[in-house]
């Protein structure tokens, strides 16, 4: 039988592996927004964990505005880089440190 705490360590393993993305890799853009997706993903769980072992559903409809919100994120995040590499040909952060090239 699955306890709360063992929901409750996936949820903390699944932040804190959003986490070391997040600071383990600077460079690629789509790694960071699946960092901070794995963040989200993370916070979902505990609701989820919460949600049942209290038999309340307030976490459970909580989760669906919290994944319709992510969904909605990563849709525009990814019409941004689309946009972003479309006028740079790069995604690389290091290289993303300026507004424009010389445009006023």
């Amino acid at each position: 039988m699955l306890s709360l705490a063992h929901f409750l360590t996936l949820g903390a393993i699944l932040l804190c592996l959003g986490v070391a993305g997040i600071f383990l890799n600077r460079k690629n853009v789509i790694i960071l927004l699946m960092a901070i997706e794995l963040m989200l993903l993370s916070v979902n769980m505990n609701f989820v964990a919460f949600s049942r072992f209290l038999d309340n559903l307030d976490g459970q409809v909580f989760v669906f505005f919290i994944l319709t919100v992510a969904a909605a994120e990563a849709a525009i995040g990814l019409a941004i880089l689309v946009a972003l590499f479309r006028n740079r040909q790069t995604i690389n952060v290091a290289e993303l440190d300026e507004l424009g090239e010389g445009e006023a």
